[in-house]
């Protein structure tokens, strides 16, 4: 039932008023239970509604969808708005009313750490997408919080850097997706990013809050900080920050009513925080909620049906030359190569981490898709890791009061794994800054030889026991500070133990807090035996069979939250691995599993290459239906794939330096300056095949008086098979031009899917903004006139059609 929002703030006294302003924990937005405002929980994110379980912990499962670059990769909003509608229940079954994503940050570097979190290198795709995900979602009645706004399009020192963005890049491209979110998808929520922005924290950035949200767009929600971001009271409230998270509160709540009866904020400004708070939950039916409200973990078959769809959307063939889809009936060995076979990383790491419902692999699914009558086989090949992965080893775990494991435990708990750690809570009965742990597990080998085990530890001192035998000791040798866990992990530890295949052995982990700050634990890590000659067994298996599937990738080490990455190089010796088994076996596929470009030097030499993305939980499943063309892969590059960094608009600019980042290509961001620069890319914006073929008919232009112009065309499925195509309609400016413009911009498209032989229509809308630029001096939009071409094709460099409309 809706609330009189404004009589339900007028029985608030100042300090309940305060009190809502800040969260009283990391995922928890304060109650006042004496009027009936219920506590409002909030989950990350973009990858699935994991509840409080942060990087995957806690126990909790949720569904894990495809990464925002393959959400990106599907170019298919009406796919993403059914997403977002499975993730608004998921965040229901969480006991949460806020779902902290969309990311809509675009894809400015090829190396910046979080690309995969963000959908696009293009504002229209990636804010008609974002537009999608929030529609779905909302439609739950969850909130969503389109992040982070805005500049925030690396991670290098992103607490504190200066993004330096002109005017028109600003406008042009860096909000639109903003932009989309709120006028299009009808966004509740937005989130503040971390850096500054030409000057201000985006947190109390009063021009991109008051001015252009609100103001020119409309918006009608909440705005959030990030987790932790810095911030002022002042700043914050003159600039129209509504709420600080996570809690407890340092510069609001009980800080912000002493400001308002210290005269430095006025009372009427904290009341409009709590009403575009209270309004949005109470739209959304948060109000109602019960104090009680239980998080569960619900598997739903329907769930898994549409991520695995997702999944093979998303998938972009990036090159085939005859060599898929296998024919299944005629395979006998299937060789399956390189370490992300058996360990692919279906999301990426920091917030947006979570355990999903379950986990196979490419290996596991491809076995079973194929049956007995083939055999696949398994050789990694090469080793990807910077730092140990956690041992694959269910623990137990008892919970000591004290740091010396003694006396009866006061809980008990099981781990998946050997990442032994504690988020935020303990369990009940353990005080979270006095206590100790004894972990028990076992581990049988696959292989003999020398094994190694890793020890970081987080918040405390910890030793590792290997049948009885301290191995790894951190508490009378503490290891200095280290990178992992965003720093707050210590460096690793390391020490090789002789096992053999098949003989168990038992593996204890003790652990005492001290002086922990948020996680405290360890990561056991292990690594298995790297013989020297591991790459040419692998190619050895190659040569032999009748298929060859290469799945390479990177790893939380290497895409995350938290960093940037160094290089456009796979890690590890990866390229030497496909070179070689591209000159073993010439019926070779390599599948990339990445979140965003690689170099790929051999992708001349090869006969069939795969982008597979971070496709979420049903990955694997998705690529052996691929595989087998059981599934089209339908999916298109969001994001121009470049043959060398270096010739990446962003380069020498990126990622900052001396506290800015200065975005000195301005409007000629991805595609857009790879074709002002007439450079060559190794896959360009929009290119992805298809296992069908498709003719486009010659499009027909109409335009209406308020200045819409709408192509329509034929689009003929000619092939043998059902497939989707994307058509692209790129607008290319008049010239010459008075001002820079890129060469052409995406401004419409639409994704068709069509049986064998048969005719659909698409039809392209562009309103006046699609011929518009930025006018800095006169700020606003502005068309100058001339003739427009309408680029209509298969991605920015496959055109098939060209037409002209006068503006």
């Amino acid at each position: 039932m809706a609330r009189d929002v404004d009589a339900l703030i007028a029985q608030l006294t100042l300090d309940e008023k305060a009190t809502l302003t800040a969260g009283v924990d990391f995922w928890t937005l304060a109650a006042v239970e004496r009027v009936g405002i219920p506590p409002i929980r909030v989950t990350d994110g973009p990858n699935g509604a994991r509840g409080s379980a942060l990087f995957g912990l806690g126990g909790e499962t949720a569904v894990c969808i495809p990464c925002g670059s393959a959400l990106g990769a599907t170019w298919d909003p009406e796919l993403v708005e059914r997403i977002g509608a499975m993730l608004g229940e998921e965040a229901l079954t969480k006991a949460c009313r806020v779902l902290l994503a969309p990311t809509v940050n675009l894809h400015r570097s090829p190396i910046a750490g979080r690309n995969f979190e963000c959908y696009s290198e293009d504002p229209l795709l990636s804010g008609k997408t974002a537009a999608a995900f929030v529609r779905g979602v909302q439609s739950q009645g969850v909130v969503t919080t389109v992040k982070h706004f805005a500049g925030n399009d690396a991670e290098f020192e992103r607490h504190t850097i200066n993004s330096v963005i002109d005017a028109r890049a600003l406008r042009e491209l860096y909000l639109v997706p903003f932009e989309l979110a709120v006028r299009e998808g009808g966004a509740l929520g937005v989130m503040t990013a971390y850096n500054r922005l030409n000057g201000p924290h985006c947190s109390e950035h009063a021009e991109l809050i008051t001015q252009i949200l609100r103001g020119e767009w409309g918006f009608e929600g909440f705005v959030l900080t990030d987790w932790l971001s810095a911030g002022t009271t002042t700043g914050g409230s003159s600039a129209g920050l509504d709420l600080e998270m996570p809690g407890p509160a340092r510069f609001y709540g009980a800080v912000l009513a002493a400001a308002v009866r210290a005269g430095e904020v006025e009372e009427s400004t904290v009341d409009a925080q709590v009403a575009h708070l209270l309004r949005v939950f109470d739209r959304v039916g948060g109000l109602d909620d019960p104090p009680d409200w239980a998080s569960t973990s619900v598997d739903r078959p329907e769930h898994r049906t549409l991520a695995r769809e997702a999944a093979t959307s998303a998938m972009v063939l990036l090159k085939n030359d005859g060599v898929l889809p296998f024919d299944a009936s005629a395979l006998r060995s299937v060789a399956v190569l390189g370490p992300n076979a058996e360990r692919p990383q279906m999301m990426g790491g920091g917030s947006a981490k979570l355990a999903p419902h379950y986990r196979i692999s490419p290996l596991e699914a491809l076995r079973a898709r194929l049956g007995d009558a083939v055999d696949v086989r398994y050789a990694r090949g090469v080793d990807i890791d910077r730092t140990a992965a956690p041992i694959d080893a269910e623990f137990s775990v008892e919970f000591f009061t004290g740091f010396e494991w003694s006396g009866a435990p006061a809980a008990t708990r099981t781990f998946p794994d050997g990442q032994l750690l504690l988020i935020d809570t303990p369990p009940p009965g353990i005080e979270i800054d006095n206590f100790s742990y004894r972990a028990v597990g076992r581990y049988t080998p696959d292989e003999s030889g020398l094994h190694t085990f890793s020890l970081i530890q987080i918040g405390g001192r910890a030793r590792v026991l290997v049948d009885g035998r301290v191995v790894l000791d951190g508490i009378a040798e503490p290891p200095g500070p280290g990178t992992e866990f965003f720093g707050m992990g210590s460096a690793e530890l390391e020490q090789t133990v002789e096992l053999d295949a098949g003989t168990s052995v038992e593996l204890v982990v003790e652990f005492a807090e001290r002086d922990g700050f948020f996680m405290r634990g360890i990561k056991l890590g292990h690594r298995r035996p790297m013989p020297l000659d591991l790459l040419d067994r692998a190619i050895a298996v190659a040569r032999d069979a009748d298929a060859v599937v290469v799945v390479v990738g990177t790893n939380d080490d290497w895409e995350s939250e938290g960093h940037d990455r160094e290089t456009m190089d796979l890690p590890g010796k990866q390229d030497e691995l496909v070179a070689r088994a591209l000159a073993a076996n010439p019926n070779t596929v390599v599948v990339v599993n990445t979140g965003a470009p690689v170099t790929m030097p051999w992708a001349d030499d090869s006969g069939a290459v795969l982008q597979s993305w971070f496709g979420g939980q049903e990955m694997a499943n998705a690529l052996a239906e691929v595989l087998v063309g059981d599934a089209e892969p339908a999916g298109r590059l969001p994001t121009t794939f470049p043959v060398r960094l270096e010739h990446n608009p962003s380069f020498g600019n990126f990622p900052g330096e001396n506290g800015e980042v200065r975005y000195g290509e301005g409007v000629l961001m991805g595609y857009r300056w790879y074709e002002a620069r007439q450079l060559p890319t190794r896959f360009p914006f929009g290119h992805g095949l298809s296992y069908s073929s498709f003719a486009l008919g010659t499009p027909v232009v109409t335009s209406a008086d308020d200045g819409t112009v709408t192509v329509t065309l034929s689009v003929t499925n000619t092939g043998a098979r059902r497939g989707a195509e994307v058509v692209q309609c790129y607008v290319a400016p008049p010239q010459p031009s008075r001002v820079v413009r890129p060469p052409q911009e995406l401004k419409a498209f639409a994704k068709v899917w069509l049986d064998p032989g048969t005719q659909a229509t698409a039809t392209l809308t562009l309103d006046e903004r699609a011929f518009a630029y930025w006018d800095p001096v006169e700020p606003g939009w502005r068309v100058d006139p001339g003739a427009y071409e309408l680029h209509v094709g298969r991605s920015s460099a496959d055109i098939a059609h060209v037409v002209s409309v006068e503006r």
